[in-house]
């Protein structure tokens, strides 16, 4: 059974930016278009930028679905 939850445009955006930041830095992890000390460097902090901003937002998404919840029971 799907669970609906609603978001917000700003929501939504950060959570495309988070997802474009660990993508971006994926691709600079594998990619052979810079020094392996650059893409190491560029990638990782891309990589752990998107990974840390996407916690929060899970938690805001979830908390955000039991708080309606509550307010519509």
């Amino acid at each position: 059974m799907l669970k609906e939850r609603t978001l917000t445009l700003p929501d939504i955006a950060l959570i495309a930016g988070t997802r474009g930041m660990l993508g971006a830095g994926i691709g600079l992890l594998v990619a052979g278009k810079l020094t392996e000390g650059q893409r190491r460097a560029v990638g990782g902090t891309l990589v752990l930028v998107g990974v840390l901003t996407t916690i929060p937002l899970a938690m805001r998404v979830f908390k955000g679905q039991r708080e309606h919840k509550k307010l519509t029971a």
